[in-house]
């Protein structure tokens, strides 16, 4: 299969190969849920993580008649689970094929007259008489400290000025049966289309907030695509055909056909509300309470029997955080090797746990030049993204950190090959202001602001060969290791020397002299050249 058409063939998928927990007793969405799956996250290895379906969550005790079912965890615990999205191989290359392919290939959308998510359809009118967003199952994120419900989910908004459709990963935070605030980043594009709605004159702007669409929504959706370019096209280029939408029934969007929920709304340019503290992708709760617009829903259409897909963030690793590891690194990728057309990009890595904020780019280096166009390149993409950007040569593992520190520790000096830009937007991290601080200070170029850091980790000069056995050496001890029968290796980069341009012809020969077992040839070259070089 190369497309998922609805998140139900994708559970089929998981389950059948093991991938899928099932719950089938009452687990209640307030105090149970997000803490066992949470579990996975804090104590088993990525290669164990799974996604879980829950068939009879309750609220408070009290069973959630209209919709039971959620699933979490399913799109990105780990890499394994991700390329299962795409319907590919667990591999970054075969995961980077797939989005340069969608990225310079993205597919018109395929409109249809009628949808699976809109078998279901709830009026204003019902929502007001007790059937509104109460019916959604959303679990509460952080119990103990989360103010509030919240959907982190796709919201599909279109820019007035140009028609331009946006599908960015934002939050409705749920605070009445027909109301609820927009949580978004100041930079995002669902931004944008709101200011450009309040410039024209508008009193709001339409939305659509879509859950349990195919896997390659979520994926494009936590991405940084560029601005201008519809994240529902890039989302058919991932799916190697375009995607079904029917139009809304209350708003001018047109929205997935086969997603299991979808609410409607119109989110104003006018009324904003203070919000409430929150988890965060960063790890820490989100206490800046700054002013957030009022969204009013008009519509929920769904599936016959829908399914609730929640989305695991917070504390990394999470679901989130993998998403837009994966997502960042493709996104970024692409900008530098074919937007920019820089040459000698070979990967780019944004580190997990990190939470976007250390980028890693691999290159084969043409001169010392190079390295620093590529640092400004990448931090000049997004001011939001990224604190630290380094650029290491080609024999350097970007994805291993110990590889990493290995170029950090040897190929860089700190007054030479470090510079600390300004000016960048902090956005939700921490260390830049204090949680308590006026939100004057919290928007560069203002009082504080934000930073970012690059390096260049990359060999400046010829260096001495590395100081493990030569390639040839190496294979014949992994034939000897499998044939002892020991344990399966990973083996890191670099695991054989090699030469990296500075080896003089008699340490050369002087290897050789040692590989025949002939040292005594060595004492007497080693006379020769100390009559040859000047004492101390």
């Amino acid at each position: 299969m190369s497309y998922y058409k609805d998140v139900r063939e994708y559970l089929k998928k998981l389950e059948e190969v093991g991938k899928l927990t099932v719950v089938d007793f009452p687990v209640d969405k307030n105090t149970e849920l997000t803490p066992l799956v949470r579990l996975q996250y804090r104590g088993l290895s990525e290669e164990a993580r799974r996604g879980f379906l829950f068939t009879s969550v309750t609220n408070n005790g009290e069973e959630m008649k209209e919709i039971s079912k959620v699933a979490t965890g399913i799109y990105a615990s780990s890499t394994q689970i991700y390329a299962l999205g795409l319907a590919t191989e667990p591999t970054n290359e075969s995961i980077r094929k797939k989005w340069e392919e969608a990225l310079l290939h993205p597919l018109k959308t395929k409109t249809v007259s009628s949808a699976p998510v809109q078998e279901v359809v709830i009026t204003k009118e019902e929502m007001e008489k007790g059937r509104g967003l109460n019916i959604l199952p959303v679990p509460l994120e952080v119990p103990g400290f989360s103010g509030q419900l919240r959907t982190t989910t796709h919201i599909i908004t279109k820019d007035p000025k140009s028609d331009w459709v946006n599908m960015g990963n934002y939050s409705m935070h749920l605070m009445g049966k027909t109301w609820a605030l927009w949580e978004i980043n100041r930079g995002n594009h669902g931004w944008v289309h709101l200011l450009n709605a309040r410039e024209m004159g508008m009193d709001y702007l339409e939305f659509a907030v879509v859950i349990g669409g195919p896997p390659v929504l979520f994926y494009v959706a936590s991405a940084k695509v560029p601005h201008g370019v519809n994240e529902l096209e890039v989302a058919g280029g991932l799916a190697g055909e375009p995607l079904e939408v029917v139009k809304a029934k209350t708003v001018n969007l047109e929205v997935p056909a086969h997603a299991e929920i979808i609410v409607e709304g119109r989110v104003s340019t006018k009324e904003f509300l203070v919000g409430n503290a929150f988890g965060e992708y960063t790890g820490y709760m989100a206490t800046d309470v700054f002013m957030r617009p009022r969204m009013e829903i008009t519509a929920i259409t769904m599936r016959r029997d829908p399914i609730f897909v929640h989305i695991m963030s917070q504390m990394p690793p999470s679901e989130s955080s993998k998403v837009r590891q994966i997502s960042s690194e493709n996104i970024y990728y692409k900008f530098l090797k074919y937007d920019c057309k820089v040459p000698g990009i070979i990967d780019v890595a944004w580190h997990e746990l990190s939470q976007a904020q250390l980028c890693v780019i691999r290159m084969k280096k043409i001169n010392n030049s190079h390295p620093w166009q590529v640092l400004h390149l990448a931090a000049g993409y997004e001011p939001r993204w990224g604190k630290i950007f380094i650029t290491v040569d080609d024999d350097i593992d970007a994805r291993d950190l110990d590889s990493v520190m290995w170029a950090l520790g040897w190929r860089m000096q700190p007054d030479r090959d470090v510079e600390i830009i300004k000016g960048r937007f902090a956005g939700l991290d921490v260390s830049a202001y204090r949680p308590d601080a006026p939100h004057s200070e919290k928007e560069s170029p203002n009082v504080i602001g934000s930073s970012a850091i690059l390096i260049d980790a990359t060999r400046k000069w010829p260096y001495p060969p590395v100081s493990l056995p030569k390639r040839e050496y190496m294979e014949r001890a992994l034939q000897l290791w499998k044939k002892l029968n020991l344990p399966e290796l990973k083996l890191k980069e670099p695991w054989y020397g090699y030469e990296l341009g500075y080896w003089p012809k008699e340490y050369r020969e002087d290897a050789e002299f040692v590989l025949r077992g002939d040292f005594e040839s060595i004492g007497r070259r080693l006379i020769e050249r100390t009559k040859n070089t000047k004492g101390i």
